[in-house]
């Protein structure tokens, strides 16, 4: 079983604590797209092998964030 590169663990570590803090936001204002979306970041890097995938993904997951704020 091969380790993964600083590259994917950062990028686990960044996205995962990014969603947490999303979650956390979305359950206190009561916005139901803020807490999926948080979600999503969390559990995403457990699943996806490729790091440019795994950047990908949580940039993307991120703008739905930043595009999805308002509720």
């Amino acid at each position: 079983m091969e380790l993964p590169s600083p590259a994917v663990l950062f990028a686990g570590f960044l996205f995962s604590l990014i969603g947490f803090i999303a979650f956390r936001y979305g359950k206190k204002q009561q916005q139901m797209k803020t807490m999926i979306i948080g979600i999503a970041l969390m559990v995403y890097p457990y699943f996806v092998p490729e790091t440019w995938m795994l950047y990908l993904i949580g940039v993307a997951l991120c703008a739905g964030l930043y595009v999805f704020r308002g509720g």
